[in-house]
């Protein structure tokens, strides 16, 4: 699948996004993408959750899903309620543990704990070996139960504008190739 084939959702995470965040930079340069959801509803899971399920189904192509730290997580919280077969994969981005979940002022004590079901859709986590916000190994066990393919971002920090990845150029290639497989 090409990007010209897809309407690309993002879902930001909890952070303000800056016109430096790469999320806001690849909502910009895919023609086909479009934020599902206002960044000031990612703390609240109920509102991502219907915002996200309201962008799904006004698609008029497969949807792909971008999501970044709470994001990502709020995706795989909320998948099993996305219209069947319309999703055709989810590219996850440092989503955040648990423990982040009730150190984050504002954020719903719901994203907590990650779903431990299988994505109903291919998906790809892409983990950061010194997140902040969730250890390698628990972003791992968030892949395996997601049934998602885990790739080791190496030393990465959050993979946000404050840990260097503004373009993000390694991981537009990344969604490409994942794209390319769906």
């Amino acid at each position: 699948m090409r990007s010209s084939e897809a309407d690309i959702l993002f879902v930001p995470g909890a952070d303000a996004l800056d016109d430096g965040h790469w999320l806001a930079r690849w909502e910009s340069r895919l023609a086909t993408g479009r934020f599902a959801v206002h960044p000031h509803h990612c703390v609240d899971l109920a509102a991502l959750s219907k915002n996200l399920q309201e962008a799904a189904a006004n698609a008029t192509r497969p949807v792909v899903l971008i999501g970044h730290s709470f994001g990502a997580l709020g995706i795989a919280h909320a998948a099993a309620a996305l219209p069947a077969g319309l999703v055709r994969g989810a590219f996850l981005v440092s989503p955040p543990s648990s423990r982040a979940v009730g150190v984050h002022a504002g954020v719903d004590p719901a994203f907590a704990p990650p779903p431990s079901t299988p994505l109903p859709f291919p998906s790809l986590l892409i983990a950061s070996r010194d997140d902040p916000h969730a250890t390698y190994e628990e972003m791992e066990t968030m892949a395996l139960d997601w049934g998602a393919q885990v790739i080791d971002a190496g030393a990465a920090g959050h993979i946000d504008a404050r840990s260097g990845h503004g373009p993000w150029p390694e991981g537009l290639m990344r969604f490409a190739a994942f794209l390319a497989r769906l």
